[in-house]
């Protein structure tokens, strides 16, 4: 979503299947009245009428998970988006952690944190199940 107009949107999914040789396959919706936009804060109170650059991630049940606000004049970063999702989709499948930087943690890489058991059984069950 964005506060262009349909015309700039429609030129913007041009440019990109042109140059880039990718098709966006989501709709892209204008906000050219910028409601919605104000309503979500992502019209910058130091700028004007200018927008943030605003990723929100929606999980499957309408939830917003995440938010990242960057400034107009900082572009998103999509390793770090990619990142959030799959972080995101580990913690729900899992019912685990993932700490700073993950999957690229310098001291534990990949791994995943467990959150403490809510039980004396279910922390030996846990020391029963790493000793498999």
């Amino acid at each position: 979503m964005s506060v262009d107009q349909v015309y700039a949107h429609i030129k913007w999914e041009e440019w990109i299947a042109n140059n880039l040789k990718v098709n966006i396959p989501f709709p892209v919706i204008a906000d050219s009245l910028g409601r919605v936009s104000q309503k979500l804060g992502m019209i910058s109170p130091f700028k004007g009428p200018n927008t943030v650059r605003a990723v929100f991630i929606v999980d499957d049940k309408g939830i917003i998970r995440t938010i990242l606000y960057y400034p107009q004049e900082i572009g998103r970063n999509i390793n770090e988006i990619l990142r959030t999702i799959k972080a995101l989709q580990t913690a729900d499948q899992y019912k685990v952690a993932t700490p700073a930087n993950w999957p690229y943690n310098s001291i534990i890489g990949d791994k995943v944190i467990l959150p403490p058991p809510n039980t004396v059984q279910d922390a030996r069950e846990r020391i029963q199940n790493a000793k498999q």
